[in-house]
């Protein structure tokens, strides 16, 4: 039974779904970091978690039972994905649980600081009645950017549009086509928006790219008077920078949800005038809490126990009927990786995989994955699952390219895949036969029929009179019995370069595959192991 940790306070409607799941167990240990988390985690197969702990790359060292990280909530920068990427751990968010909730807070904030609402209200405490110090700002007319048109992203562009605010926009995988339903004018980058702006709000991950996205030198390129909201993540903001612009008026008014450091209780943002702050509480409603944690138990639970993949961070998703739909394929492509792996022992610089047929409509990436996974399987320390392969493809500077032809050549579908090194090229091409029978039906520029399971010798020889009688006859003197053959040449002409394949029903011994090298005939030899026919790794028939 699949058990699952719960690492912070989680809503209870999240906990009661994991325990009516009845095929899941599940703990609570909030609080934990260090030696004490790194050993927890070793012995759960999920992890469910918000903000407050830290699951850092010494703590996922030397994991291998983990499989499933997800975060209630939005931002994933408390996990280190790209350790879990290289262990073969999924990371998940839910997104959508609390985007409403923080797009609410953004514009509330944003309201907040134009109309001096904070101070207004203490001065009223203090017993004065100041009117004329709170003279604010109307939304309504002024131009607002956005960085990061995710859910919350474009949620906020929704709420200032219906203000009559003009939104602008940085994003770049924001379609033109959903920019435009959604009004919003986009620029080629930040910074090119910036000098147009009265407001700014962000809402992207705390990428390399967005940390002090605002800092000391954009600051400048803003028009006087700017006003900054950050709902996303600290650091995307220079905090320093920050009261360095509002002393100069440069920067009219600040509101922060998020800091670098949290909690964060003392700031010397806080008290200066223009400044208004709160404390992490973006998806702080009882709907966003529910929500999250709903989504949560729901996504860790899908994945347990059906293979489904939905809302990851660092790899494609992957639900049951697209496993289901897929399969086969994909333990076509898996074993051609197995295969070319042993064919060749110098280190590749280039994979290039081209589908041909109805495999061409399919989702390739998903299919790149899996011959990524069997070409390093016997290469790495590491499980080599979907979620990592092309991750450790790439850490070795290993390029990977697809080509897809929708037109049908000899078979209704084929997946043919190079590997390249700096010394030669191997190439080999399978298919289906049937509904689930992978076969190897081109090995370099031969046609072929052969298995594409148990014990393959391939061969490389002349084509002349009487050399696959020797070879057999070798085998046969070693007790080695050949359960099918089959033989390509590059023309159709005889005397020329051709391939062997033959399925053996035991391991030949190394004798044997000597005296095959011995035959003047033969050129090269190798014997490739691969899983019996019905054999799988747990991704693929997606039980993990």
């Amino acid at each position: 039974m699949p058990r699952i940790i719960v690492l912070d306070n989680l809503s209870q409607d999240g906990l009661n779904l994991l325990e009516a799941a009845g095929n899941i167990d599940y703990e609570v240990h909030t609080g934990l970091k260090g030696q004490e988390l790194r050993a927890m985690l070793n012995q759960f197969d999920g992890a469910i978690c918000r903000s407050g702990v830290k699951i850092t790359a010494d703590v996922l060292d030397g994991n291998t039972r983990l499989r499933a990280i997800v975060r209630a909530g939005v931002g994933t920068d408390n996990i280190d994905k790209n350790t879990a990427t290289r262990a073969g751990i999924v990371v998940m968010n839910t997104p959508g649980g609390n985007a409403i909730s923080t797009a609410e807070h953004t514009i509330a904030l944003m309201l907040a600081m134009s109309r001096n609402i904070a101070p207004a209200y203490a001065s009223l405490l203090e017993g004065r009645w100041d009117r004329e110090l709170f003279l604010g700002k109307q939304l309504a007319g002024k131009t607002l950017g956005i960085v990061g048109f995710g859910q919350i992203g474009q949620a906020v562009a929704v709420r200032a549009r219906a203000l009559e605010m003009k939104v602008l926009g940085y994003d770049p995988f924001l379609s033109a086509v959903r920019a435009k339903e959604l009004g919003v004018e986009t620029y080629d980058s930040a910074q090119a928006m910036f000098p147009l702006l009265d407001y700014l709000s962000v809402h992207t991950p705390l990428t390399d790219e967005a940390r002090d996205l605002v800092n000391a030198e954009s600051i400048r390129l803003f028009k006087p008077g700017v006003r900054l909201i950050n709902c996303a993540r600290g650091g995307i903001f220079n905090e320093a920078a920050l009261v360095e612009g509002l002393n100069s008026g440069q920067i009219a008014g600040v509101t922060l949800d998020v800091f670098d450091q949290e909690p964060c209780t003392d700031s010397p943002l806080f008290g200066m005038p223009g400044v208004l702050c709160t404390p992490h509480l973006g998806a702080s409603t009882e709907e966003a809490q529910t929500n999250v944690a709903v989504e949560a138990a729901t996504l860790l639970i899908d994945y347990l126990t059906n293979g489904t993949i939905r809302q990851a961070v660092n790899m494609s998703p992957l639900d049951a009927k697209t496993i289901e739909g897929l399969r086969e394929y994909l333990n076509v492509a898996w074993r051609l990786g197995l295969l070319l792996a042993q064919m060749d022992s110098s280190p590749p610089n280039r994979c290039e995989l081209h589908y041909r047929g109805e495999v061409a409509k399919k989702d390739t990436r998903l299919l790149s994955a899996a011959f990524a996974a069997g070409l390093l399987k016997n290469a790495m320390e590491e499980d080599v699952n979907l979620v990592n392969a092309q991750w450790l493809l790439e850490e070795r500077g290993i390029e990977l390219v697809e080509q897809r032809t929708i037109d049908s050549g000899s078979f209704h579908s084929m997946i043919s895949a190079e590997v390249s090194s700096s010394e030669k090229t191997c190439m080999a091409s399978g298919t289906l036969f049937g509904n689930n029978l992978p076969r190897l039906v081109q090995k370099a520029d031969c046609d072929l029929e052969s298995y594409l399971d148990g014990t393959l010798v391939i061969f490389e020889h002349r084509d002349t009179p009487g050399v696959i009688g020797r070879v057999g006859n070798i085998f046969g003197k070693h007790r080695v019995n050949i359960g099918q053959m089959s033989v390509g040449r590059k023309t159709n002409e005889p005397g020329g370069e051709a391939i062997g394949v033959l399925a053996l029903d035991s391991q030949p011994p190394v004798e044997a595959v000597a005296e095959i090298l011995a035959l003047d005939e033969v050129t090269k030899a190798r014997v490739v192991n691969l899983p019996p026919a019905q054999e799988m790794p747990s991704w693929m028939s997606g039980t993990g």
